[in-house]
């Protein structure tokens, strides 16, 4: 019998991205020497440090992936920056501290490419993070998610610790926060055409539809997770997404949408409403030069599948 030498500790396991690795590890990814814990708000309050500190001493981990986060969608964003900022720099320094603290090898802590520069040139890479202010809409995340780099460097030139960041873009899947005021594009969307075609009402997009963005899916990040986990051994954070080809703009994802939920209505774009950032293509270069050969789940085969998962879970993937 092989013995258990890593336990990972996943913060925010019950979210997206979360429930994609427990699903990615259940379905054969795992192996025999590693133990993983998922777990949640319900399980550790981590703005407080004590209610942190306590977690990893119940748990004792050798290894953490560390996802939980105050997230939003653009408009939520825009009506809390203070909150985003102050309730994410207090997770994240609990949490870094605590795996410092009690000896943990490996924190794998995830940003978004929201922590960008608005004003930049593209595609966005990993070397460009700091070189000026973020989107005004939601500079207090993007801020807080910033100040994890800072600190994986300071970890690792103060006390030599191996702490590092991944940037995805835009995820989306199952388990998804599907709220059409307070979650991401993809998935208010997706609920959205569930309402339309329930009603038998137009389908009203806001925004013009122009912005363009790169989406991944879930089951993808989770399983470019487990490889960083593993064999990323940079200090520096790295960015996981589809190629800069693959990105789509919103009315071509709100198109795929209504084809996957065969929706038959009128589609309308609300032009007063924000579009928010209009592009922030991100460069995969060096995620392609570790692993040239990696398959991402082709698009409109993702929205399918995450569009089936939601009207099958309907009842809770609402809330």
């Amino acid at each position: 019998m092989t013995e258990v030498t890593k336990r990972i500790l996943v913060t925010g396991g019950t979210g997206l991205v979360g429930r994609a690795i427990e699903k990615v590890v259940a379905d054969g990814e795992g192996r025999p020497d590693e133990e993983w814990i998922f777990v949640s708000s319900r399980d550790a309050d981590l703005t407080s440090s004590s209610e942190t500190k306590a977690l990893f001493e119940r748990h004792k981990p050798t290894h953490v992936i560390h996802l939980a986060a105050m997230v939003g969608g653009l408009f939520k964003n825009i009506r809390s920056n203070l909150d985003f900022w102050r309730t994410n720099i207090h997770i994240n320094d609990n949490v870094l501290h605590s795996a410092h603290e009690s000896g943990v090898q490996k924190v794998v802590s995830c940003l978004s490419t929201c922590i960008f520069p608005d004003k930049t040139t593209y595609p966005i890479d990993e070397t460009m993070i700091h070189n000026g202010p973020p989107h005004s809409s939601n500079f207090g995340y993007s801020y807080a998610k910033r100040m994890i780099d800072v600190q994986n460097r300071g970890y690792s030139e103060q006390h030599g610790r191996s702490f590092t960041a991944v940037i995805p873009t835009n995820v989306f899947g199952p388990h998804d926060n599907f709220n059409i005021e307070d979650g991401h594009v993809l998935p208010g969307l997706i609920h959205k055409v569930y309402l339309a075609k329930q009603c038998g009402s137009a389908l009203t997009v806001w925004g013009t539809g122009k912005p363009r963005r790169q989406f991944i899916y879930s089951l993808d990040l989770a399983r470019l997770f487990l490889w960083v986990l593993r064999e990323y051994d940079e200090v520096e954070p790295i960015i996981l997404s589809v190629g800069e080809e693959d990105e789509v703009s919103i009315r071509e994802a709100a198109e795929a949408i209504v084809e996957a939920m065969e929706f038959q209505g009128e589609l309308i774009f609300d032009t007063t409403k924000s579009d928010g950032q209009f592009k922030k293509t991100a460069s995969n270069a060096k995620l392609r030069r570790y692993l040239p050969e990696f398959q991402f789940t082709p698009f409109r085969k993702a929205v399918k599948e995450t569009c089936a998962w939601f009207n099958a879970n309907y009842a809770n993937a609402r809330k």
